[in-house]
């Protein structure tokens, strides 16, 4: 149980250390993570891949305040954390305390299926958008096609998606 605070305080760590005002995440990004999440909720999808839309959308609105707030020149420390921190917050301990999260036989690798999609779903989106902006900043701040941006940041979550929708 221990392992589960340590590894989700890490992602939110990880996710607030990189978010920097130059990381923008778009708002067609933050509407493709979001229309994904009602899809497979619809659709009655697996929590795994459920949780992947959420750690996704959880990540790109946190960016997204956070340059909001950047934009609105207010800053104070420890923002980015406190806005991460808040996020996961207002999304994870709702769906723990109506019992969609830690029940005892929705399980994968011995995590909540729920938790284990938002916590892959952050790092997946999260690298995508850092591949994004490496591969962007190598081309000498030029993106390679329209809408690079959002192809980088959405596809790992389709990706994994398809893979937990065949494994899981």
């Amino acid at each position: 149980m221990p392992y589960r605070k340590f590894i989700i305080s890490s992602c939110i760590m990880l996710t607030s250390l990189i978010a920097k005002s130059a990381f923008a995440v778009c708002p067609v990004c933050t509407v493709a993570v979001g229309a994904g999440l009602g899809l497979a909720q619809w659709f009655g999808i697996d929590d795994s891949i459920s949780g992947l839309w959420i750690g996704a959308l959880v990540v790109s609105v946190s960016i997204w305040t956070i340059n909001w707030l950047n934009g609105k020149n207010l800053r104070f420390k420890g923002r980015k954390i406190l806005i991460f921190l808040g996020y996961y917050a207002i999304v994870i301990l709702p769906l723990w305390k109506k019992g969609l999260i830690g029940h005892p036989y929705n399980k994968l690798c011995g995590i909540d299926k729920l938790l284990f999609g938002i916590i892959f779903g952050t790092i997946l989106f999260t690298a995508g958008v850092l591949f994004h902006n490496y591969i962007r900043k190598k081309n000498g701040d030029v993106s390679y096609f329209k809408g690079q941006k959002i192809v980088f940041a959405v596809a790992p979550i389709i990706i994994a998606s398809i893979i937990l929708y065949f494994t899981c």
